[in-house]
């Protein structure tokens, strides 16, 4: 009983609407600078993309997986993320980042169980929204093996450790980095996904490799409107999450607005490094 009434933490809360690429990630680091010199509480963020853009993992290698061309042509935005992991393919859909000390309590300090413990939240939401939802662990050691050596550059390829699992699907994409003592976990919830689209921004061996991956998408990937017969807004789906994370880490949220020196701090990071050529396209 005891633990019902703990006092609820207090974590800051922005909703970013639509941004560009460049923006989205300059905020996400520039929230963990902020964090990690205890200007700011911890920080829950919801943002959307404008244009569509494609994030590539911080390890990743854009000449080699991705079609620039294609990218381009399209008019499709190009970032590269602070995160590892996959490409993302950012369109329809909500993004979600986790800003919080190493130091805070009960976060675990292996990546893995960390994932764990801050994507409880993701989970409620999920399940605020009618759905199915619960956490992958492979069960074999071909499966955990398999996990190491990705099959491919298309993040929702599969379902990894403590990945999200909706209704059998992969249901949220989410990649970490941890600097100056502070944990960021940033993450996609997909409302629809265009699989041809997708498809078109990357590089494949062979035709026939594309078709296996265009296949085997649908039973992976899972888009939340296709799991259910009313159409979920990003507005719901904010207050789904938004709660879901309050009530799994026990907090609550507290709208922030950035004060005029963290805004300009933002824009300046944003120019010399998400906006800049030799960020993006490096490696």
């Amino acid at each position: 009983m005891r633990g019902e009434y703990r006092m609820k933490t207090k974590w800051s809360f922005i909703n970013s609407g639509p941004c560009s690429p460049s923006y989205n990630m300059a905020l996400d680091e520039a929230l963990l600078e902020f964090h990690s010199k205890g200007e700011i509480p911890p920080v829950i963020r919801f943002y959307e993309w404008n244009p569509a853009t494609l994030s590539i993992g911080y390890f990743q290698r854009a000449e080699r997986d991705i079609d620039l061309e294609a990218v381009k042509n399209q008019g499709i935005g190009f970032v590269r993320r602070p995160t590892g992991g996959r490409a993302v393919l950012h369109d329809s859909e909500l993004t979600y980042s986790i800003i919080v000390s190493e130091e805070y309590p009960n976060i675990p300090q292996t990546v893995t169980e960390a994932y764990r413990f801050l994507s409880e939240g993701l989970l409620k939401g999920f399940q605020h929204l009618g759905l199915d939802a619960y956490f992958s662990i492979p069960d074999t050691d071909d499966k955990r093996d398999a996990l190491k050596r990705p099959r491919s550059a298309v993040c929702f390829d599969a379902p990894s450790w403590y990945e999200l699992v909706v209704e059998g699907k992969k249901g949220a994409g989410s990649a970490q980095t941890r600097q100056k003592g502070v944990v960021l976990q940033h993450g996609a919830i997909l409302l629809d996904l265009d699989e041809d689209k997708l498809l078109s921004l990357f590089k494949f061996s062979s035709e026939r490799a594309k078709e296996r991956m265009r296949k085997a998408l649908p039973e992976k990937a899972v888009a939340i409107n296709r799991l259910t017969d009313r159409n979920i807004t990003i507005p719901e789906c904010v207050e789904a999450f938004k709660k879901g994370f309050e009530e799994a880490l026990n907090i609550e949220l507290v709208p922030y607005e950035l004060t005029e020196e963290q805004k300009d701090y933002v824009k300046k990071l944003e120019e010399e490094k998400y906006a800049n050529d030799e960020w993006n396209y490096r490696k």
